[in-house]
């Protein structure tokens, strides 16, 4: 039976003077979870990388986004490195990336083999669109990776249900969502979110968030959250619907190993079939 390791990261930001002291982070962060598979860094988390652009722009809704933007092709390297070194898969941080006038928000799948392929938040929230300009970039994809068929569903978006049902019907196995949340009812809103949509899929989802709060950038000077790992309760998984769950606010690492032929079970045999009886939902008239 095929087994997956997940490591799932509930990653505080840090401050840094030059790109090697990042590389340095990220290089132990990943060691750390080197025994995985799998590897997901949060939403956002390229953020940190403004600090490299003095207070002043780190301090600047804007010019922090492009100060961010210009580290992501060495960013992407790095990753790209530690991923061959350790044989593993990383999920990169997502962070702005510009293609056009305004940014989006991207992030990247990392293989032992090189990049994989990269996804665009679908769904921005109102801090995104009102403050930040954060534009949205419409389109899924399905990653087939020797470790299934993975699909990202970045924040916001793991709650909307017909995202991850487009998903779904792909046959994806593994979802994986970083977030960044600045409040309990935030975090709670991605965290039932994505419960919601192991429910429904049948199949394993993965939440990354920022912990920890930071007084230099306003766009994530709070953030709250806990790293999880979910799967559907119907019988084959935990009846908690709930693999591994870190500590409200506690840095570091939560990792479970999954066996990737349950997702095909549960959707085939489960005590519920929410994946297979989805379309009837889609046809159910109104009679008001």
């Amino acid at each position: 039976m095929s087994r997956t390791k997940i490591a799932t990261a509930a990653y505080p930001l840090s401050w840094f003077d030059s790109f090697a002291a990042y590389e340095d982070k990220i290089t132990q962060w990943v060691k750390e979870a080197s025994d995985c598979d799998l590897l997901v860094f949060p939403e956002y988390g390229s953020m940190e990388l403004a600090s490299l652009g003095g207070r002043e722009v780190a301090a600047d809704l804007e010019a922090s986004l492009h100060e961010v933007a210009r580290h992501e092709e060495a960013r992407e390297k790095l990753h790209i490195e530690l991923a061959r070194r350790f044989n593993v898969h990383i999920l990169m941080a997502s962070g702005p990336v510009f293609e056009g006038e305004r940014p989006v928000n991207r992030a990247v799948l990392i293989g032992p083999e090189g990049r994989i392929g990269f996804q665009d938040k679908q769904i921005m929230t109102r801090f995104e669109r009102e403050d930040w300009n954060v534009v949205g970039s419409p389109g899924l994809k399905l990653f087939d990776t020797p470790l299934g068929r993975i699909g990202i569903l970045i924040c916001y978006d793991s709650e909307f249900p017909l995202l991850a049902r487009i998903l779904a019907k792909q046959h994806v196995e593994i979802i994986l969502v970083p977030s960044c949340t600045d409040t309990i009812a935030g975090f709670n809103r991605v965290k039932i979110g994505s419960m919601a949509r192991a429910l429904e899929s049948q199949c394993v989802v993965v939440q990354s968030p920022i912990v920890g709060d930071v007084d230099w950038n306003p766009a994530v000077d709070e953030n709250c959250g806990a790293a999880g790992i979910y799967c559907p309760p119907d019988g084959v998984w935990p009846e908690s619907g709930i693999l591994a769950c870190g500590e409200l606010n506690q840095p570091g690492w939560v990792k479970a190993e999954i066996e990737l032929e349950k997702v095909a079970q549960s959707r085939r045999d489960g005590r519920v079939l929410t994946f297979a009886h989805w379309p009837e939902s889609e046809a159910c008239p109104f009679k008001g």
